[in-house]
């Protein structure tokens, strides 16, 4: 070929089943675009096959490469080798015995021709069986920056400027395995775009030998993934620890708060009290005596803003258990949780405000550490908890907010728990099992227990007091979007929520009717992975990231 083609499709290769790889090759020639090339690095693979399907697809096609190396490099190196002779303005990988979709250059070249500024190209994807049958779509979120650095998730399929890549190095030895993670996180903090398309272009094959069909087959990349991580942490100057989570191929992220940070918790309550494992207790009190002693941090205050109804006994109690650091705000008038958060906020002096329900027992040590610490990044514009209810559901995973809210206005509907079935929901149930395992961007978050710079509160204008009872976090979430920023929900700061203990849980009509009124929501959110598939969404990173 005389002139560079779009994409260079990258393919180490390394003994994968002859007619495997033969279905691999097969799939690049299938695509509804030409403008393509196919290297293919053989990495001294045993099996003798491999090379003879190799030769025989190069003597079909000009555009099929093949280098057939002298020893055998592990994947980094063959990666490398074909990265060496790419040709084109972007590399595509591929591994050798998995397929692409028949259209899938042609709705990344839509995607790189109508955005002249993207650099990182991803797709959902699915798994394919010894059989041909798919399986186990994966819908992903938009760009998450915070989800890809507790997992993998943008994986297949990977298209990436090839300028950039080449300006981070290309794949780095010593993470085998991960070596993908590690090249999109290093991209990732320079991309001046990064676009997702919410089609599957991918399918991973599944077999014993393979991830796909085993996690156990390559027990090495996990442990080079959380390396991959902590070097992405340490660039970004995120000061912070990768460790292993609690499922296969995730990451947990354990940052350090700057002790001088002030933080201020505001918990709006009336004191009331109820019977919680066969005891009574005041909730107001024992949240008090929680976050004391499992917050992890000590320069804190804690402004309790209370009803005039409620009993001296618990201001005393809470004065006992407080000490020093509580500060008491009498609030005398209807109830409006947005307006009882913004005075106690104003009688606040931290540099970090943290909302909290006063019906919450905190469940994970260092909780204020890991809450707020995300804040002190840029871009990062507010924090939520992992709630869950006494019984071990999950309470709170992120709000979701599209148009959906309408149907809260049905009676069947308006009787449910909190903001309704259609605000509050674990997002990315797709993420391979791991959705609840990793921190991740959300569209919002409950004010039960969030996070926010105090400069960030008043930029957006804190709580709408419109909003006496529902929908005040919501509309703070998506202020705080609008003005730029990313929400984070936070996997490790976990609480326990008795929910509707102080007061009956009411959704109000009209206070919906106000949010669909002030904001134009998207008939799905774009972190909910049951949204339908269409054409193309395209993310902006923050300065952060460029």
């Amino acid at each position: 070929m005389t002139s560079s083609p779009t994409f260079s499709i990258l393919t180490p290769v390394y003994d994968p089943p002859p007619e495997l790889l033969s279905a691999a090759i097969v799939s690049v020639l299938a695509q509804t675009v030409d403008d393509w090339e196919l290297i293919c690095v053989d990495d001294c693979s045993p099996n003798p096959e491999v090379r003879d399907v190799l030769r025989a697809a190069a003597d079909q096609d000009p555009r099929i490469r093949v280098v057939e190396r002298g020893e055998n490099g592990h994947i980094v190196a063959a990666s490398n080798d074909a990265l060496a002779l790419a040709r084109g303005e972007f590399v595509v990988l591929l591994d050798h015995d998995d397929l692409l979709v028949p259209d899938a250059l042609e709705h990344v070249l839509r995607v790189v021709s109508s955005e002249p500024e993207v650099d990182y190209v991803y797709s959902d994807e699915d798994k394919i069986d010894a059989e041909g049958r798919r399986y186990d779509e994966f819908r992903k979120p938009p760009y998450s920056p915070e989800t890809l650095r507790g997992h993998m998730y943008a994986c297949h399929l990977s298209v990436l400027r090839t300028r950039t890549v080449h300006e981070v190095g290309g794949f780095v030895p010593g993470f085998e395995g991960s070596q993908d993670h590690d090249l999109v996180l290093r991209v990732s903090e320079r991309a001046r775009r990064v676009a997702h398309i919410p089609r599957v272009l991918y399918h991973w094959r599944a077999h014993d030998g393979s991830a796909a069909g085993n996690t156990d087959a390559k027990p090495y990349a996990w442990l080079n993934g959380r390396s991959a991580v902590q070097a992405h942490l340490d660039r970004v100057g995120i000061d912070g620890t990768a460790d292993l989570g609690p499922g296969r191929g995730t990451y947990r992220i354990t940052r350090r708060l700057d002790p001088a940070t002030r933080v201020s918790v505001v918990i709006p309550t009336r004191g009331v009290d109820a019977l919680v494992r066969g005891e009574r207790r005041c909730f107001v009190v024992e949240a008090v005596r929680s976050l004391l002693a499992r917050g992890g941090h000590d320069n804190l205050e804690i402004v309790v803003v209370h009803d005039a109804e409620t009993p001296v006994r618990v201001l005393d109690d809470l004065a006992r258990v407080g000490g020093e650091r509580l500060e008491l705000v009498p609030y005398d008038r209807d109830f409006n949780f947005s307006e009882k958060c913004n005075l106690g906020v104003l009688s606040s002096y931290g540099d970090v405000v943290v909302l909290l329900n006063d019906d919450i027992e905190i469940t994970s040590d260092d909780f204020v550490t890991q809450l707020v610490a995300p804040l002190s990044e840029p871009g990062v514009g507010m924090t939520g908890a992992n709630l869950s209810l006494p019984t071990g559901a999950v309470q709170h995973a992120g709000l979701a907010l599209d148009d959906r809210l309408d149907d809260l206005f049905r009676p069947e509907v308006r009787r449910v728990n909190s903001a309704g079935p259609f605000l509050v929901r674990s997002h990315l149930r797709g993420l391979v099992g791991s959705h609840m395992n990793v921190n991740r961007e959300v569209s919002g978050v409950s004010a039960a227990a969030l996070a926010i710079r105090r400069s960030t509160y008043d930029e957006v204008g804190g709580l709408s007091e419109v909003f006496p009872v529902n929908f005040g976090d919501a509309d703070l979430s998506l202020k705080v979007s609008a003005a730029g920023y990313r929400i984070l929900w936070i996997t490790s700061a976990t609480a326990c929520h008795f929910e509707a203990r102080s007061r009956p849980a009411v959704v109000r009509a009209g206070e919906a009717k106000e949010l669909t009124r002030r904001w134009s929501l998207p008939h799905h959110d774009p972190f909910l992975p049951d949204q339908p598939r269409h054409p193309v969404a395209v993310d902006r990173p923050r300065p952060a990231y460029q």
